[in-house]
């Protein structure tokens, strides 16, 4: 048996370690063959998907945000109470500002034209500043916010991401714009943490082909008209909502590009790979996957040996079943006692324990034979589950003496059983060797408690049983 089963084990060690190494290597070869259409159409499709989802929880939470400040009805109720108390709405800002951790929040009138901000009114925007054309800009448009990259009024150094939520009132009358800002530099650490989690060149262009977020790594960031390879196919890019394709660079290095519009930020989202790049990824997967199957193919052999080797060593050790009577043997009980008690004790249900033992057994056995003797508990045995439940275990412990465990059965019901046993052993005689044999048993009944454990319950359900004993055989005692 050990031999057979180290013979299985290496046949399959053999098949599944050949098995994952062709496929490993065969899907390098097909995906080698297919590369292009791959990074064209699945794989950059999926990264632009993942990055697209990264933004809508980054970016377009400040969206949010805006929506939730422009339909605020102490917004709209301070406007038009003509904006008496200004540090009511400074103060509703630097709350804004600090409970969504932003880098600015703000708020500009209409008819006062005050830019109001955590820190006070900054200023008033006019027509003439260009630095407010932004406002006017966005006060002209339709939809309800638009996005800007612009310096931040209350601090020219730091370029940040504007959104800008129209406020209106019930009547629909422009009362100003609301919104907050996000500083670049957060973008930008989310689009090169984007790129080095995915190894492609990721940014951002306007509908004129501007870059207007991009790594550092980029350099001078150049649009799209002026990219080499790229000029040409510029126009397919801003006119499409999304647009698969490939190039030369000035290199001569081949370029897979994806492109995607983000209607939330009206800007497309570029990424781009290069083929050379991704051969070599092509190479380090296959390695990973050689790697990873050669793991994978030992942890499941070995969980299989270990698996094997456990029940082969209870099979080995155990016989489920008593060969003489066909009830279920010692080991068994050992083995599921604990078990039903527990799940019986789950379902609050009470568990009894009985002990039977024909009397005068050993008698009879010397005299007649063993032949005589195992007929008898056979007999004995069939009569026994005719009458308990299905649901009720008979096990042999040894010679004459069974137990029978009984869940969801009182000591009440139990005994009530036990006396039906009890009755049909003693109401007949068995005939062996043409000899008509009266039979009795004496019967020990408890109920196992939750202080019991195995040996106490058997202990004293054996105790019962020679209780009965003592008080003249043939009866049923409880404990």
């Amino acid at each position: 048996m050990p031999q057979l089963k180290n013979r299985f084990v290496i046949v399959l060690l053999a098949l599944l370690g050949v098995g994952f190494l062709l496929t490993s290597v065969l899907s390098y070869f097909v995906a080698e063959h297919a590369m292009d259409e791959r990074i064209a159409g699945e794989i950059l499709p999926l990264t632009s998907d993942n990055v697209y989802s990264e933004i809508e929880r980054d970016l377009l939470r400040s969206i949010l945000i805006s929506s939730l400040m422009a339909t605020d009805t102490f917004v709209r109720d301070w406007v038009t109470s003509r904006e008496n108390d200004a540090d009511a709405i400074v103060r509703y800002l630097h709350e804004i500002q600090r409970e969504y951790g932003t880098t600015t929040a703000f708020f500009v009138s209409e008819d006062t034209r005050n830019y109001y901000h955590p820190r006070g009114i900054l200023k008033q925007v006019a027509p003439d500043d260009p630095a407010d054309e932004w406002y006017f800009r966005a006060r002209e448009v339709n939809s309800n916010y638009t996005i800007n990259v612009d310096h931040d009024t209350a601090d020219r150094t730091r370029l940040s991401i504007f959104v800008n939520y129209r406020v209106v009132d019930s009547r629909g009358r422009f009362l100003g714009l609301t919104g907050i800002g996000l500083a670049v530099e957060q973008v930008l650490e989310l689009i090169e943490s984007y790129e080095r989690r995915y190894s492609r060149q990721i940014y951002f262009v306007d509908r004129n082909g501007a870059v207007t977020l991009a790594s550092d790594g980029e350099g001078a960031h150049p649009d799209l008209q002026e990219r080499p390879g790229l000029a040409q196919l510029a126009t397919r890019i801003l006119t499409s909502p999304s647009a698969q394709l490939n190039y030369r660079n000035a290199d001569g290095e081949t370029i897979f590009l994806n492109s995607r519009l983000v209607p939330e930020l009206d800007w497309y989202l570029i990424v781009a790979q290069s083929k050379n790049e991704a051969e070599g990824q092509l190479l380090r997967t296959l390695g990973v996957n050689i790697v990873l199957a050669l793991v994978i193919t030992g942890l499941i052999l070995g969980l299989m040996y270990v698996t094997l080797s456990r029940y082969q060593r209870r099979l080995e050790q155990m016989a489920t079943t008593d060969k003489l009577t066909g009830a279920a043997n010692r080991h068994v009980f050992e083995m599921l006692f604990n078990q039903v008690v527990g799940n019986a004790r789950r379902r609050k249900e009470p568990v009894t324990l009985m002990c039977l033992d024909l009397d005068n057994f050993k008698s009879i056995n010397d005299r007649l034979g063993h032949q005589a003797g195992d007929e008898i508990l056979r007999q004995f045995t069939r009569e026994v589950k005719s009458i308990i439940r299905d649901t009720d275990m008979l096990f042999r412990w040894g010679g004459d003496e069974f137990f029978l465990l009984m869940a969801g059965c009182s000591t009440r019901e139990a005994a009530v059983v036990a006396e039906k046993v009890r009755a049909a052993i003693g109401g007949r005689d068995v005939a062996i060797k043409g000899e008509s044999i009266p039979l009795t048993a004496s019967i020990g009944v408890t109920e196992v408690t939750l202080a019991d454990n195995m040996d106490s319950a058997v202990g004293r359900a054996d105790r019962a049983m020679y209780q009965s004993k003592e008080a003249g055989r043939n009866r049923v005692a409880i404990l």
